[in-house]
């Protein structure tokens, strides 16, 4: 039998404690059983690879193969990011930046017991959601509210638990698909309710609504179309017609509102965004928002309206599967008490409104700035320039924010911008017109001297 065949390499692989031998001076000795996994499966890999290729595994390259597995087992993948695309609310990377408030608050009541779902007076079990109703009810003038873990679910719950088994109206022009192929059709379908479309993909009429009333209608869903614009010859109905409608006809009116801002973007010179207020006051039954894009808290799904709804909605089985816990709803609590205070103090305190107040002259002078630390290889150079700014996660998504930036030209942009994505912290950027583009008005304050480190890094690796 040859000494190179494939038996014989499968006998001479080496025990897996052997292998641990050799790298375990490098690890505390309470890393060893994650040590032994690490390797247990090193030596599987290198038996399969024998038994695909017939070729051995040096001892060396095992031992470096149980380093890289144990750094996989063992390091954090929640990575920081620079972000340097311009998109205020980048899904991929986060969403919202937190109000100091927030990150203060999630790190008290992570580390302790908190009064979560504690009736104090009575010592009993209470209700969750009186740490963010009251403010929740103050900003949009609601009778009830009830957080579920996004948006999503928000949509889910309420269906579920107004219109299951019964109909549900809505028009074509509204059945939008987002993120991650989130469509409304298939969360009606989950919710146990029945779609009845109405109108027209680009024209939907108060007829065509009042036509599709039954005696099973259970709800009229307005749903805000986020991420697209229909444009040219389109009509929709106003909630105004909606609610009318359905107080004629003893139905409720549910606002899928998306984003939901809680102040009117105007002030902050962007175009404006419905807000949970309008809604409220109009006479929507029941709107849903999210916490996590114009409100700039954590990832939720706010349920506001009136108080016969909301109670139902608490009551529904899907409210505990999709309900929030201490983390989400301290932040929230602490995200909107920043909103109380007026616009002055919502841009000194919350990232997100200090990036959409920045305008281009501020920026452009961050942005020369920031080009005075790169230190550049020969082949590569640097130039601010003008470019556009986008609030992301499906608010505004037509409308470019003036901003500044700074372009890098390089041999291969891509191949830089991948070599900072990997980078700790991570960058993310954006390419245009063969240059890699960093967008001033989402770099954070104090980020700008380890982002130019990074690049200078990056480049000088690659093209020095």
């Amino acid at each position: 039998m040859s000494e190179s065949g494939p038996e014989n390499l499968l006998r001479k692989l080496p025990a897996v404690h052997v292998l641990v031998d050799a790298v375990s001076g490098e690890y505390p000795d309470d890393f060893a059983e994650v040590l032994t996994e690490a390797c247990r499966k090193v030596v599987d890999t290198a038996r399969e690879r024998i038994r695909k290729t017939g070729e051995g595994v040096p001892f060396e390259e095992m031992v470096s193969m149980a380093r890289r597995e144990l750094e996989l087992i063992t390091a954090s993948t929640m990575t920081d990011v620079i972000n340097a695309t311009g998109v205020v609310l980048h899904t991929a990377i986060g969403r919202a930046c937190l109000p100091d408030a927030a990150v203060e608050a999630v790190h008290r009541v992570a580390k302790g017991y908190s009064v979560l779902q504690w009736d104090r007076e009575t010592g009993k079990r209470g209700c969750r959601d009186i740490h963010t109703e009251r403010l929740i009810c103050f900003l949009s003038g609601a009778e009830a509210t009830t957080i579920a873990n996004n948006n999503a679910g928000a949509t889910l719950l309420v269906l579920s638990a107004l219109a299951e088994g019964r109909e549900v109206i809505v028009s074509r022009g509204q059945l939008v698909e987002i993120g991650g192929s989130f469509r409304i059709p298939d969360v009606m379908e989950q919710s146990g309710a029945v779609m009845r479309e109405v109108g027209c993909t680009n024209r939907t009429h108060l007829r065509d609504y009042r036509e599709a009333i039954n005696e099973n209608t259970a709800v009229i869903l307005r749903v805000h179309p986020s991420n697209y614009r229909i444009r040219g010859f389109t009509s929709e109905v106003p909630l105004e017609d909606l609610v009318a409608l359905g107080n004629e006809y003893g139905i409720p009116v549910v606002d899928d509102l998306g984003a939901g801002s809680y102040v009117d973007l105007a002030n902050f010179g962007l175009p404006s965004e419905p807000t949970v207020k309008k809604s409220i006051k109009v006479g929507a039954a029941v709107v849903t928002s999210s916490g996590d894009k114009l409100i700039g808290g954590p990832q939720a799904g706010i349920i506001t309206g009136k108080e016969e709804y909301i109670e139902k909605i608490r009551k529904h089985p899907l409210a505990r599967a999709l309900r929030v816990g201490k983390l989400t709803i301290s932040a929230l609590e602490a995200s909107l008490m920043v909103f109380l205070r007026g616009k002055d103090y919502l841009v000194k305190h919350h990232p997100v409104y200090r990036m959409f107040s920045l305008g281009r002259d501020e920026l452009r002078r961050a942005a020369e700035e920031f080009a005075s630390m790169l230190d550049l290889p020969p082949s590569c150079s640097a130039v601010v320039m003008d470019i556009d700014s986008y609030v992301g996660s499906g608010s505004l998504p037509d409308y470019p924010i003036p901003s500044a930036g700074v372009g890098l030209k390089t041999p291969d942009g891509e191949v830089l911008a991948k070599r900072l994505r990997l980078g700790d912290p991570a960058v993310a950027s954006r390419m245009d017109d063969n240059l890699l583009v960093m967008d001033m008005r989402t770099v954070q304050p104090g980020e700008a001297e380890v982002l130019a480190r990074l690049v200078n890094e990056a480049a000088g690796e690659l093209w020095a």
